[in-house]
Parts: structure tokens; C-alpha cells; sequence
């Protein structure tokens, strides 16, 4: 995106009655946000939406200042712009139709690696809420995912933390501009995050972290990610707003269980009981449900089947048969594992919904 570019789409989201969606709208029909500014009212009211007041708006110099002096903070800091239209935009991001026209940024972050995931909950975590974050994080990291929150207190903050202490990617969505960070008391872990991930936001460095940014950044967390996780929720609260906002874009949800009587589980139950999200008791409920594959150079796969699976003994043989010896037949398998082929083929049913092995045609079956 060149500075041009960049100048006249920060003038254009400044228009008042200019949101991502009309933006884009305005862009599509005229062939650029320049030419947005450019285009004659004759031709501008004959796109749906756009009225008298809003054409009189584009035509208004104000916003052209304000871009100017944003652009300005941008450079200085550092910054990493891009819009909808480039290539390092996110990618899932790109199909939300009121994702964000611009995209700022800090740190490092690789958009090259497609398994995100969001994992969100309440600020008032509890300490099985922290140790299940941890553990699920922890579980997930031979297959290197990106861990996304919004860095608040509580459950966003385990994550990041344990995203980084299994040294995996990380990526803070901010409710304000990239000038200042918030919570202040958070600022320790800045260094690191733009080590291996870092921070993105919608918003300019004229934006402080007001209760609505705070809503408005959820569709980021939950459109640039494959899945959304909740930790602990109560029966209302930011947390539940990104599960029904990743439902909306037809995105995997899952939460994590609790007791009827406590508070912070209630928005978690009410999800899987509505079936607005899957249930997640372990990693392995993740990978099943998002077909993950672990890949082989990463760690051994006996190793990382372990991690996320519990194989009983007879399971466990058969495994690690298919993973010596790859596709074979289910008798064969019967006959080298010593078990009744009436038993066997149940067995193989078990494994394949622990998501360790698949079918395949021919009654072949193989280790994933």
C-alpha cells in the first residue's frame, strides 16, 4: 500500500457516516478510496446507501488534516499498516464483511501460519479456568498455533502468557491506538509479545480503551481465527459477545464446561446447551472437531498422540503398528496385534473418533 493509498483510506473512515462496510461499498463502486473523494455527486447517489448528507460529508477538508497527522504518528512509531485489499491482511478477516478497513500493527507476526485460534473468558478467572488455559495451550503447542486474545486481565492474559511460555505466537487485539497500552500494569509484557506476535487495532492513536471500542474489537478476535474458545464466562459479558459474533461468521466455537452453580460458568454452559459452541473438556476435542493435523517433524507422532489422547493398551498396540508399517488391512492388523478381528474393527471405530487414525477405502486404515 503506498502512502497515497493509505492517506486517502484513513481520510475516508474518518467521513462521518463512513463505516467499514460503507467504506468498502464506496471503494468497490468508484475503484478506490482516491477516487472516492474524486467521484461527482451524480455519481456517488446512485449507490445504495449514499445520501445528500453523506456526499456533502466526503466533500468536507477536515478529514483530509486528520489523516495527514495520522500518518505522521504512524510513521514515527513504527507502525504497520495495511487495509482489506493487501495480501498480508488477514486472511479469514477478509470474508467478515464488516471487518475493519485498516489494520495496524506492532511486533512480528507471521499471518503465514493458518492454525489461530481465540481463546477468551471472564477477567474474574478462577484457578481451574488459569490451569485449563495453560494445560490447553500447552497440549496444542506441537502443532504451533497462533494464540489470539485482548490482553484484559484474567483469562486473555493466562493466554498470552502461556502462548509464550511454550514459545508460540501470540497476538494482543487492542480496544485503542497503538500509542499507549492498557492495561498499564500489562506493559511488562510488551517486549516479548512483539518478539514472537505482537499487537493489533482498528483504532488511531485518538482512541482510548472507551467500554465501546472494547465491543467493536471482539469481531476481530473472533474473524481472524478458525476457532474461539471460552475458558469462563458469566451469563452475560465481552466474552459471550465474541462466541455469538464467531457463530455469526460461521466459525468453530467451544467452551469449557462447569458446575450449574458457579457464576462464571454459566455463560460456558448456556453456549454448549444452546449448542452455540462444542464442548471442550481437553486439546483433543479441538483437533478432532478442527481436523488438525500434527505435523511429523515437529515432534514424534507416538509422542503427540500421547499428549492429547488416552489409548488403553490394545489401542495403543495397534497405533503404533499403523505407524510402523502405514496402510493396512484390518485383518492384518487383527493377526499382527494378536486380537480377535471381531474385537478389532470396534476398536478401530474408538481410534478413529480419538481422531489418531482414519479409514480409508479397501477397509485400510492408517496412522495420523
Amino acid at each position: 500500500m503506498t502512502d497515497n493509498e493509505l492517506f486517502h483510506l484513513l481520510a475516508l473512515v474518518k467521513i462521518e457516516g463512513v463505516g467499514d462496510i460503507m467504506a468498502k461499498k464506496l471503494i468497490n463502486h468508484c475503484g478506490s478510496a482516491e477516487k472516492v473523494f474524486q467521484a461527482k455527486p451524480s455519481f456517488l447517489k446512485n449507490i445504495d446507501g449514499v445520501g445528500k448528507v453523506l456526499i456533502e460529508n466526503l466533500k468536507k477538508a477536515s478529514v483530509f488534516d486528520l489523516a495527514k497527522k495520522e500518518m505522521q504518528f504512524l510513521k514515527s512509531s513504527g507502525i504497520i499498516c495495511c487495509s482489506y485489499l493487501d495480501e498480508n491482511y488477514p486472511d479469514r478477516l477478509k470474508y467478515c464483511i464488516d471487518g475493519p478497513v485498516l489494520l495496524f500493527s506492532k511486533g512480528n507476526i507471521n499471518w503465514n501460519n493458518k492454525k489461530i485460534i481465540s481463546i477468551v473468558g471472564t477477567r474474574q478467572v478462577s484457578s481451574y479456568g488459569a490451569d485449563f488455559c495453560k494445560k490447553l495451550i500447552q497440549d496444542l503447542a506441537p502443532l504451533n498455533p497462533i494464540i489470539v486474545s485482548g490482553f484484559a486481565y484474567g483469562v486473555d492474559i493466562v493466554a498470552h502468557q502461556a502462548a509464550l511460555e511454550n514459545n508460540l505466537q501470540t497476538i494482543a487485539v487492542l480496544a485503542h491506538g497503538l500509542n499507549q497500552m492498557y492495561p498499564k500494569s500489562h506493559k511488562k509484557y510488551v517486549s516479548k509479545m512483539e518478539q514472537n506476535g505482537g499487537f493489533l487495532t482498528e483504532f488511531w492513536s485518538t482512541s482510548n480503551p472507551d467500554k465501546e471500542n472494547f465491543v467493536k474489537r471482539n469481531r476481530i478476535v473472533a474473524g481472524i481465527s478458525e476457532a474461539t474458545i471460552v475458558i469462563e464466562s458469566a451469563e452475560k459479558g465481552g466474552s459471550l459477545i465474541t462466541a455469538l459474533i464467531a457463530n455469526d461468521y460461521n466459525r468453530d466455537v467451544f467452551a469449557v464446561p462447569g458446575r450449574a452453580t458457579d457464576k462464571y460458568s454459566q455463560g460456558c454452559n448456556n453456549l454448549i446447551k444452546t449448542q452455540r459452541a462444542h464442548l471442550l473438556t481437553s486439546a483433543a476435542d479441538l483437533i478432532y472437531i478442527l481436523n488438525w493435523e500434527i505435523q511429523s517433524n515437529t515432534v514424534k507422532p507416538s509422542i503427540q498422540k500421547q499428549l492429547f489422547v488416552s489409548l488403553d493398551e490394545i489401542e495403543q498396540k495397534m497405533y503404533d503398528y499403523l505407524l510402523a508399517n502405514g496402510k493396512t488391512e484390518i485383518d492384518q492388523i487383527a493377526l499382527e496385534c494378536d486380537y480377535p478381528v471381531f474385537k478389532t474393527s470396534s476398536v478401530l471405530i474408538n481410534m478413529e473418533l480419538k481422531g489418531v487414525i482414519r479409514p480409508l477405502p479397501g477397509k485400510l486404515f492408517e496412522a495420523i
